[in-house]
């Protein structure tokens, strides 16, 4: 049986890189009657109003005591530029519900922004990078995928003195497809930015770029590449954990409404983690 090759791709998700045909990945498609009778979305913000172009009184505002005793359209009119670069700068200030503590907490405000100005160019930022190593790293769980590819590393039988067997592959394959992959979804990411920014992702591939076996032990090095999508699809917009926030009212404006489609993009991330072991 022959040896195994590296750098050596031992998993993949599914869903795939660069998938622009992703729901959440459209922009524009959405008229002012879709939005405000299919998803509800009459009151987005609390300072312009989309659909006049125009930005609110306080008569408007929704808290206001006055609110439905001047007609709608009274506060200054903007153009389509000045209305959208007054929600970036609220869907900004909304986002610090999410992202108040700790390192990755400026994270958010740098993916609005590239929202706002780059057209939909892919996303890096070394924080993200950073934040997916420390995941991976910190997960001790038996259901994690680095656990996992150690588990594999550890069997004898894939072994051939000092070569790893090719046969290894459908188990790295078969085991990680079982495993829990890296993600933010803790208590800490609600409030540290990485679960407004990343949450779930959406494609993941590891790779085993080298690996030395000697005398029943190894050392190996494993790169994890991750990406998700910063944009929201229909399914997003009809939960309540969505819908009940300005934040992504506003993020769903800029994106889906025909007039406005500012572009999702893809968010890449990176790690390479060095492991090693002894055989059992």
């Amino acid at each position: 049986m022959p040896a195994l090759q590296f750098p050596c791709v031992i998993f993949r998700t599914q869903k795939w890189m660069d998938d622009y045909s992703a729901d959440d990945m459209r922009c524009g498609d959405l008229t002012e009657t879709q939005l405000r009778r299919h998803f509800l979305l009459d009151q987005v913000s609390s300072q312009v109003d989309p659909w006049t172009l125009t930005r609110l009184t306080p008569f408007q505002l929704p808290q206001s005591r006055f609110h439905g005793s001047r007609p709608p359209g009274g506060g200054a009119k903007l153009t389509r530029r000045e209305c959208a670069r007054i929600l970036f700068d609220e869907m900004r200030v909304k986002a610090k519900l999410f992202s108040f503590w700790g390192p990755y907490r400026t994270v958010i405000d740098r993916m609005i922004t590239h929202m706002q100005y780059n057209n939909g160019a892919p996303f890096r930022d070394p924080w993200l990078d950073l934040a997916l190593r420390q995941q991976i790293i910190n997960d001790n769980s038996e259901e994690s995928s680095l656990f996992l590819i150690k588990e594999v590393l550890k069997k004898s039988r894939l072994w051939d003195n000092d070569t790893f067997l090719t046969a290894s592959l459908d188990k790295f394959k078969r085991d990680l497809n079982t495993s829990v992959l890296p993600k933010f979804i803790s208590y800490w990411d609600s409030i540290n930015g990485l679960g407004i920014s990343v949450h779930d992702t959406w494609a993941t591939q590891i790779t085993l770029r080298a690996l030395r076996v000697e005398n029943n032990r190894y050392q190996a090095v494993v790169h994890y590449k991750i990406q998700d999508h910063f944009g929201l699809d229909h399914h997003d917009m009809m939960k309540k954990q969505f819908h009940q926030f300005h934040f992504f009212r506003i993020w769903f404006i800029l994106q889906r409404y025909e007039h406005l489609a500012h572009r999702p993009f893809f968010t890449n991330m990176e790690a390479t983690i060095e492991i090693e072991g002894e055989r059992k």
